[in-house]
């Protein structure tokens, strides 16, 4: 009677191979894998009367006092047995001179594997042995045999699910970047239009300011020369607050003059933001697309976040300035959701903290090469060390279902890496804060 370890399990020819439900990280554990041990002392005719019943069986694993010694596949079995005098030399003796003989490669791999690395080690295998089971060690002890292929098929379906998933990144890309491209046409029109009665507003606060003055100063010139007046015009005077009148009106003026300023670099701020780059790279100022995008983010920093300069003597860069304008825009955003949700739990409690973020650039040397570096920091709640290494990929977010797209980082480590052949990197500390770094070669 034929002795077994453990229970096989017996497959039809029609149940199906496990691979659905599978994704990317899939490993070979997840498929269905034959449990067909036996001692190789016993006898090989035992093994012929067992691929007999179970015909998707794709080998047997041999072990001798529980311990594993190799596997024959049901293709070298049968090829040894056809062989002349095959059926005397190895149907009646021990299985282990069946194996010598076969001298079979055996590649033995963990059943945490990938499948997609599982496919790689079994196709780099010689000719010979191309088509040969797998042995997937469970555990310490514990082996199953995985048919090649069903491996295969399994890397086509991942295939399959890596192109789609690709496809849908870059449609989803792809609508991000129209999206994108109409709002900077629209913010470039609308930030146009504005400029012109800004600008006339701006041109003519001198003349204003100055007839002002010309009128205070002859107001005051009557008050010497007629120091006694009607008693209807004292009325009007009185009743007018005249005196008041005249010491507000150029502090108004003033006041106008810089919200009129403001505005105006509001408007420069949106034009150079919404700035549609064109094929070729043009030199640009990094600290004005920086100011740029600080300025359009002016209103979500009003809540108490203290923004720290610390820039550095920077060349104009050969860049597309609005790109980089656009992963300003992406890390700042990012840098005040942080702080502002950690703003919202030290508010019930009595801990006092201070939230900010702190841009520093500098020119760096590395590998004798010359970096561009702009450093983007905030004291927020940092992040765990999973999210690090997913922060990138696109469609990944941490934020509720709406307030995030997962787009963002992973564009702009597109637009660095990728379009200006710089790098992005990210350092953070849970509970201390979060720090993106951004090198683009000078040359």
């Amino acid at each position: 009677m034929l002795a077994l370890e453990k229970p096989y399990t017996e497959f039809s020819p029609s149940t199906p191979p496990k691979t659905e439900n599978l994704s990317l990280e899939s490993t070979i554990q997840e498929l269905s894998l034959h449990d067909f041990q036996i001692e190789s002392s016993h006898l090989g005719k035992e093994v012929t009367h067992t691929f007999q019943l179970n015909p998707l069986l794709p080998g047997v694993i041999l072990t001798e006092q529980g311990k594993l010694v190799g596997m024959i596949s049901r293709r070298r079995f049968l090829e040894q047995m056809s062989r002349p005098y095959g059926l005397e030399l190895f149907l009646k003796r021990p299985l282990s001179s069946l194996y010598r003989f076969a001298n079979t490669d055996v590649l033995i791999l963990p059943g945490e594997t990938q499948i997609v690395e599982a496919t790689r080690c079994s196709l780099q295998r010689s000719a010979n042995a191309l088509y040969e089971p797998i042995i997937v060690e469970l555990e310490i002890g514990t082996y199953r045999l995985l048919d090649v292929h069903q491996l295969l098929v399994a890397q086509s379906n991942i295939h399959e699910l890596a192109t789609r998933l690709l496809d849908e990144k870059t449609q989803a890309q792809l609508i991000q970047t129209e999206k994108m491209a109409a709002l900077g046409q629209m913010v470039a029109s609308v930030a146009h239009e504005i400029k012109n009665p800004v600008g006339c507003i701006t041109c003519n606060f001198d003349f204003l300011f100055s007839y002002c003055q010309t009128l205070i100063k002859v107001l005051s010139a009557y008050e010497v020369e007629f120091p006694e007046t009607s008693s209807s015009l004292s009325g009007l005077k009185e009743e007018c607050d005249l005196g008041f009148v005249l010491e507000d009106l150029p502090k108004i003026l003033k006041s106008m003059e810089l919200g009129s300023e403001r505005l105006t670099k509001i408007v420069g701020g949106l034009q150079s933001f919404s700035h549609m780059d064109g094929t070729h790279r043009k030199p640009a100022d990094l600290h004005e697309c920086i100011e740029s995008t600080l300025i359009i983010l002016n209103n979500r920093l009003k809540s108490g976040i203290a923004v720290i300069k610390n820039y550095g003597d920077l060349p104009l860069i050969n860049c597309y300035s609005g790109q980089l304008s656009q992963v300003f825009m992406n890390i700042l955003s990012n840098a005040i959701d942080a702080l502002t949700e950690k703003l919202n739990e030290q508010a019930t409690s009595s801990k006092t903290w201070q939230p900010q973020i702190e841009i520093s650039t500098d020119i760096l040397e590395q590998s004798n090469q010359e970096w561009v570096s702009v450093t983007i920091a905030d004291n927020g709640t940092g992040m765990p060390l999973a999210i690090q290494e997913r922060i990138f990929e696109m469609f990944f977010t941490t934020k509720p279902v709406g307030k995030g797209t997962g787009l963002g980082l992973a564009i702009s480590h597109q637009i660095v890496t990728q379009k200006h052949g710089g790098q992005l990197l990210l350092h953070s500390q849970p509970n201390t804060g979060t720090e993106f770094q951004i090198l683009l070669p000078l040359a």
